[in-house]
């Protein structure tokens, strides 16, 4: 029997050249394989480069968490966030899209319009001045910034998603993923998600309107009598207003009920508490930008300041859990519209046209 030759015996010169070269280039292949490949991100350091607030004399800076600090980078994601439709299922609807900077950071719907143009639950709110709020929602239902995120984002009628999904939607956006290193030191995740769009609104800081102007240099001259007799009005012991809208921010942040309505198809803080004295109970808003904030009330049910002015004068619809302040003022036409002049007062043109609030570039 013949001796079977071996296979690469069998084989061409130059096939079994041409086989070695390719396991020197397999074994090549296996070793490169076998090294660390440094990721693009590897070299991002995290920054905090600490965001300098500015603020005019007498505005109080606002409380913030130490685990909340507030820097640059931070307030540069949450920014870019803000005014990006990919956190909406559709990719339609941003936060931007119920809140405007043209008109207070809030919007001109009665009720605010999610996906598919469906319609909301409530008013949007002003975010004016929210890094100064105790609680959230307007019947104050959450805790913070961080945690009432959540609430607009998996909300069916309003962006209909959820934390996770943007998460893996924007995973591979490597301009986020830096921007996620640089300003926690870790991936775009939920946490980064809600810290950053909470670092950002705490920015939002409304304090320079002509009222603030005026206080400040008590320059007679900056309003006109009309705005200058409903300021005395507005501060006065023969209305209620104080009672509620006090302070820097023009509110005592309590919930109650404003007797402006006689049935309340939303209950307010009801339906968290389910005690029959909570029904109708809202948290009481800021009173800064109150003109371009309209329509009124959690149901925008009230178009205009006139409309408003008007209710509180006949007393409210005696509802009761209406609060006890709440009384016929009897007020004239021309004290009416002198206190409507005042509210104008607190609109602050600087802050719907400060390039830090706008969408980015």
């Amino acid at each position: 029997m013949k001796n079977v030759p071996s296979f690469t015996h069998s084989l061409p010169f130059f096939t079994a050249r041409r086989l070695f070269s390719l396991m020197l280039m397999t074994l090549i292949i296996l070793i490169a394989a076998c090294q660390t490949t440094e990721h693009p991100l590897d070299n991002i350091q995290m920054t905090e480069t600490p965001y300098e607030f500015n603020l005019p004399e007498g505005v109080p800076i606002p409380h913030i968490p130490t685990d909340k600090a507030v820097t640059l980078e931070r307030v540069a994601l949450g920014r870019k966030l803000f005014y990006d439709t990919r956190l909406s299922l559709d990719s339609t609807v941003a936060c931007v899209s119920c809140h405007f900077q043209s008109e207070g950071f809030a919007d001109h719907n009665p009720i605010s319009i999610g996906i598919h143009g469906r319609l909301g639950f409530r008013n949007s709110p002003t975010l004016a001045n929210v890094a100064y709020h105790p609680y959230f929602f307007k019947e104050g239902g959450s805790p913070s910034l961080e945690a009432q995120a959540f609430g607009p984002i998996e909300e069916p009628s309003e962006m209909d998603f959820s934390a996770a999904g943007i998460v893996e939607r924007l995973q591979s956006d490597m301009e986020i993923q830096q921007m996620s290193h640089q300003a926690f030191g870790r991936d775009f995740d939920n946490f980064v998600l809600v810290n950053s769009l909470g670092a950002f609104q705490r920015t939002l800081i409304s304090a320079n309107s002509r009222y603030d102007q005026f206080t400040r240099t008590n320059d007679t001259t900056i309003l006109s009598t009309s705005e200058k007799n409903g300021m005395a009005l507005f501060f006065s012991n023969r209305l209620p207003c104080t009672n509620c809208h006090y302070g820097f921010d023009f509110t005592n942040y309590s919930i109650v009920n404003n007797g402006m309505y006689a049935t309340y198809e939303d209950e307010g803080l009801f339906r968290i508490t389910g005690q029959d004295g909570d029904i109708g109970k809202f948290k009481v808003p800021t009173l800064r930008n109150i003109a371009l904030t309209y329509p009124y009330m959690h149901n925008g049910a009230y178009p205009t300041l006139e409309s408003v002015i008007e209710r509180y004068n006949l007393g409210g619809f005696q509802h009761p859990n209406q609060d006890e302040a709440i009384q016929p003022l009897h007020l004239s036409e021309q004290e009416q519209s002198d206190l409507i002049a005042f509210l104008k007062t607190l609109t602050d043109d600087t802050f719907i046209t400060d390039e830090r609030f706008a969408r980015p570039e």
